[in-house]
């Protein structure tokens, strides 16, 4: 090694942000395990890499030693034989002695070179994970790699991601060289690198797209208060504005619908639904339940359930087709929601009644 190799070092700290100091420390570590591989470990062995102009020097360590309690002369020395060497020694000190050799050398060019590309694999991994760990639970868009069954590749730029079957939008098929949105789920580090997992099936995916679509949510006039979504079918999504004067449903579907729009063309034609929000939990219930009518809602806060009243004719609406409608605005709102046509109602109103008639007429008697 030579002072080339320092001035390679410098370039790695500033091209790639690798500490030289850290990197310069992990070599002499990994100098001192070389040497003890291949010189053996019985001596207390100390490497010095210069740091100027990349030398290594290997000095052994022995404790200075009254003459009584000297054990092992591999660490130890007496304090008579360290005192000739030099008269201020004193038991405790340690004395080092060069013991480099050429052939050591040579190790010690080909351990450093490996430290050196380890810690570039490392940094570089970092890099990664630094800049997608700031990236997680936002929209990123990728190209897709390859797909099979189970998961689909998509290339990020600099790593691959993942997205699992339960993460795709279900109907859509993927081929190598789509360009597609995806959200990013989740960002960790494994022992071959970072790892990132991608999504086109969750419901911050809507969010997001939304908020670069629409200028009002960007700028926070209007906030997304609550997602619920089926992938590939129906989203509902409750929004809120903090500015009287701005309709946070017509921001959101734009002039002509052409922002709601963009988004649905996104998603494969998935029907949005988008509702006004209500700290009034009967309101925002009912305006869950869109399209449907309602005529009541009746909500036990205690519980947090709300028994909804609709007309006859709106009841299959209501709940829509296998439960989607109540369920999509149960998840909204986070309310149990039962639902009830007003002929049902009355009956059971009707029959409740009758029970109390029955009641009151036996104690009569």
């Amino acid at each position: 090694m030579n002072h080339e190799f320092i001035e390679a070092l410098d370039e790695l700290e500033k091209d790639r942000g690798i500490d030289k100091d850290i990197l310069i420390d992990t070599i002499e570590q990994a100098l001192l395990t070389a040497y003890k591989k291949n010189f053996g470990s019985a001596q207390n062995v100390r490497v010095e890499f210069d740091r100027v102009n990349g030398g290594v020097k290997v000095y052994s360590q022995r404790v200075v030693v009254g003459s009584e309690d000297i054990y092992d002369t591999f660490l130890e020395i007496e304090l008579d034989e360290a005192r000739a060497i030099s008269p201020n020694y004193e038991i405790g000190d340690i004395i080092e002695h060069e013991i480099t050799t050429t052939e050591f050398g040579r190790i010690a060019a080909q351990t450093a070179k490996q430290v050196v590309v380890q810690r570039i694999r490392e940094a570089e991994r970092d890099i990664v994970y630094n800049e997608f760990i700031d990236k997680q639970d936002e929209i990123v868009t990728g190209e897709v790699a390859r797909a099979n069954k189970n998961l689909a590749y998509v290339n990020l730029g600099r790593i691959e991601a993942i997205m699992p079957q339960t993460e795709q939008i279900p109907g859509e098929h993927y081929k190598a060289g789509q360009k597609i949105k995806v959200y990013i789920l989740e960002v960790k580090k494994t022992n071959k690198g970072p790892q990132i997992s991608v999504s086109r099936s969750h419901p911050g995916l809507v969010k997001r797209l939304f908020e670069m679509e629409v200028p009002e949510i960007f700028d926070g006039t209007v906030q997304i208060k609550s997602v619920a979504r089926e992938a590939g079918s129906r989203t509902k999504m409750a929004v809120y504005s903090v500015d009287e004067n701005i309709d946070p449903i017509g921001a959101c579907v734009g002039p002509k619908g052409s922002r709601v729009k963009n988004i649905v063309d996104e998603l494969g034609d998935e029907k949005i639904d988008i509702i006004k929000y209500s700290e009034n939990p009967a309101e925002f219930i009912s305006a869950a339940l869109s399209p449907s009518k309602v005529v009541s809602v009746d909500v036990n806060e205690e519980e947090k359930s709300a028994v909804v009243i609709v007309p006859d004719y709106q009841l299959s609406l209501a709940i829509g087709k296998e439960g989607q409608n109540a369920r999509l605005a149960a998840k909204l709102t986070n309310w149990k929601i039962d639902i009830k046509s007003e002929s049902q109602a009355a009956k059971e109103a009707q029959e409740v009644l009758s029970d109390v008639n029955e009641d009151i007429e036996i104690d009569a008697e």
